[in-house]
């Protein structure tokens, strides 16, 4: 009987210890961690005067780390150097802010965290958290608030930088490329609103930057800008709400030195608008000689080609773009020439409405339309004629398309010539269109429009998809569409150009306004979509 019950207490005590084995080694199902972090204490204290410490530690509840540190945190004065900040990727209960700048005199600086202090675990943020002190006997209240936009699409930029800088005998509009602000903002990755906070009283120009770089200053080839006209004043100005509207500037024309990249062709690189370029040869040649020059369409660059060849050691060009005027001096190598490449565009499916092109990578001097035909499905001969683009070098066949047709192009040999008197072999492309389901076509009403405006569909990255300039009201009417969503977009050209403008910052210039449906247009093959946009005043 006792071996019975040492058995029967054995199993039992067996039994347990898998049991809790089993229990160890199993989750416990218990509620997932969603609080962020608390702050413990900070030292020296949040929001201390008088400040004249070079390290600052802010103590947690629980281990964290930083994430995104370097895109969340915004100092405000920004430091000349930047201060070391610890932890970067591993845990710790404590962050450590090391301080290597000299610090300015009676002025509160402000370390906005943004979201990037996070518990260890899963990563909740401790959200918006801002480190504040002054060196001098108070801290500064005042504050600037507002909101971002962008000037030509409807989506905005994350990180946005909205900065103040002091109107004072040393400010001029020039700073922003060379210095860094007085005070700093941004709008993080998801709101567009911004507010500047801890200012001291004075008169300040309010600017903003996509700062890709994180310099805090403005690069004009690659960074976005924005900025309130007239100065502002604080404390008056504290309860207004401003808007501020980014574009990317059109970059100033500088021409690059050219070169010679193969046989009687140069390459003339530029930056900014290259439309009213002239290059010349100040060289002395023959009454033969013949230059040409068109865009490269992969490269911000000018394709010089020249013929005859010359037996000379260089060429001196005179380059002039409005004002600008530049002499370079190219050396002149033995090198082999390009071959002709002739290529058509569209392929397969074409645009009742579109024109069929063709063009080349040598410049066209002339073309033989009687070595060109074009007969549709039923091998009925199509007229046509031809345009000449001597900027894109190439040719616009235009010829009058139906629905559900095809048509087959011919080009004989010798119908086209290069610069270099090289000709063209047999060339056969086959293009169609399609009935009319397979198309999308778009009415536009506006609604208090002032004219002239320019009415465009973009696709989903507001690409231009069709246009049309209106001067009066009248629907607009888009035919022939692909089926696919569009954007519908109204530009206000108030220069009367015909092309929207972008706004120029030290021209004080602001944008051409823009203004966008807010709802998708849905393409929908075989259908015909009213759309009305009621636009403000």
């Amino acid at each position: 009987m006792q071996n019975r019950f040492y058995n029967i207490l054995f199993f039992i005590s067996i039994a347990l210890i898998i049991a809790s084995c089993a229990n160890r080694g199993t989750p416990s199902g218990g509620e997932k961690d969603i609080l962020p972090p608390e702050i413990v204490k900070s030292e020296p204290e949040n929001y201390t005067t008088n400040f004249n410490s070079k390290e600052i530690r802010i103590y947690f509840n629980e281990y964290i780390k930083t994430k995104d540190l370097s895109k969340q945190l915004v100092i405000s004065p920004p430091m000349k150097t930047q201060p070391d900040i610890t932890p970067l990727g591993s845990a710790s209960k404590y962050i450590t802010i090391k301080i290597f700048d000299t610090l300015q005199p009676n002025t509160t600086y402000a370390f906005n965290f943004g979201n990037s202090i996070v518990d260890n675990n899963e990563e909740n943020a401790f959200k918006y958290y801002r480190y504040v002190f002054s060196t001098g006997s108070y801290i500064d209240s005042l504050s600037v608030k507002g909101s971002i936009k962008d000037a030509l699409i409807s989506e905005v930029d994350d990180f946005v930088s909205v900065a103040l800088y002091e109107v004072d005998s040393t400010y001029s509009d020039s700073l922003i490329y060379k210095t860094q602000p007085n005070y700093i903002t941004n709008t993080l990755d998801s709101t567009t609103s911004f507010k500047v906070e801890n200012i001291k009283a004075g008169k300040y120009m309010l600017r903003a930057l996509k700062d890709r770089n994180g310099d805090n200053k403005f690069q004009q080839k690659t960074e976005k800008i924005a900025f309130y006209e007239t100065p502002i004043t604080l404390p008056q100005d504290t309860s207004k709400t401003f808007e501020l509207e980014l574009f990317a500037e059109k970059p100033n024309y500088r021409a690059s030195k050219p070169s010679l990249v193969a046989g009687e062709k140069i390459i003339f690189g530029y930056e900014g608008d290259y439309k009213n370029t002239k290059i010349e040869l100040l060289s002395k040649v023959t009454d033969s000689f013949k230059g040409r020059y068109f865009k490269d369409e992969k490269a911000d660059s000018l394709l010089y080609f020249y013929n005859p060849k010359l037996k000379v050691d260089s060429l001196i060009f005179k380059v002039t773009n409005l004002k600008a005027i530049d002499t370079f001096t190219v050396k002149i190598k033995d090198k082999e020439r390009d071959s002709l490449v002739v290529q058509a565009n569209p392929k397969g499916n074409i645009g009742v409405e579109k024109d069929f092109f063709i063009s080349s990578n040598i410049p066209f001097e002339k073309i033989d339309e009687t070595k060109i035909t074009i007969r549709d499905k039923d091998s009925a001969l199509v007229d046509f004629k031809t345009e000449y683009d001597s900027l894109k070098n190439n040719y616009a066949v235009k010829f009058n398309k139906t629905q559900d047709n095809k048509y087959k192009i011919i080009i004989l040999p010798d119908a086209l010539t290069d610069l270099f008197e090289n000709t063209n072999d047999t060339l056969n492309y086959s293009v169609k269109t399609l009935t009319e389901y397979k198309y999308f076509n778009s009415r536009i009403i506006l609604e208090n429009a002032k004219y002239p405006v320019i009415v465009q569909l973009t696709d989903s990255k507001y690409k231009v998809v069709a246009e049309q300039y209106i001067e009066k009201p009248q629907p607009v009417d888009f035919r022939y569409l692909d089926p696919k969503d569009f954007y519908l977009r109204v530009i206000y050209d108030s220069n009367k150009n015909g092309k929207y403008d972008t706004g120029d910052y030290l021209k004080g210039i602001q944008p051409e306004r823009v203004s966008y449906h807010p709802d998708v247009i849905e393409g929908t093959a075989g259908f015909e979509e009213v759309t009305t946009l009621k636009l403000l005043d």
